[in-house]
């Protein structure tokens, strides 16, 4: 396990798959290192990419609402991607791209050491949970693996196009805001 300088230094210089070759940064997360809570999304879009910090684009907005009105403080999340460089024309990181970056991915879990992830949409669901799952099936249902309680729930970016998803969204980060809440012993 690399510690975080040595980490963010090899993203940055990674090669790893052809996406390295059209980035602009790599983003590689942002949020508290010490968070209980992890955001897992799919990559970086074009404003991700042209900033170097993982959802700060619309659905990085209207995620950054949702969290402040659930009550989250910021010292309880850290918002990351399954693969680090943007995909050209946001589209789905490939499973050879995916597979590529996951290390980097699994070597953030184990510095930050978080009691819960969130996986938003079907990318991070795949790689996460399921391969075969369906987003629309799991999510909003609790997962345990190796010490970590999983929930599947919808990309913000998909309550942009489809505004019927916003509540169903609303309703699983309820219960992230809950298991957090249980976690830690409060009533």
């Amino acid at each position: 396990m690399l510690g975080w300088e040595e980490l963010e230094n090899k993203c940055r210089k990674c090669m790893r798959c052809g996406l390295a070759s059209t980035r602009t940064n790599v983003v590689i997360g942002r949020g508290s290192k010490t968070a209980p809570v992890m955001l897992i999304g799919e990559g970086p879009g074009e404003q991700e990419d042209l900033q170097g910090k993982p959802f700060v684009g619309a659905a990085g907005q209207l995620l950054d609402l949702l969290l402040s009105a659930l009550m989250f403080k910021e010292d309880d999340y850290y918002i990351c991607n399954i693969v680090k460089c943007r995909p050209p024309g946001n589209r789905i990181p490939t499973d050879d791209e995916a597979e590529r970056c996951l290390p980097w991915l699994r070597n953030q879990t184990l510095l930050i050491k978080p009691r819960i992830m969130v996986c938003m949409g079907s990318t991070a669901m795949k790689y996460i949970i399921d391969r075969n799952a369906k987003i629309t099936q799991i999510r909003g249902q609790w997962t345990e693996r190796k010490g970590f309680w999983i929930m599947p729930t919808f990309h913000p970016a998909a309550l942009l196009r489809d505004a019927s998803k916003k509540a169903l969204m609303f309703e699983d980060m309820k219960k992230v805001r809950l298991k957090l809440e249980e976690l830690r012993g409060l009533p």
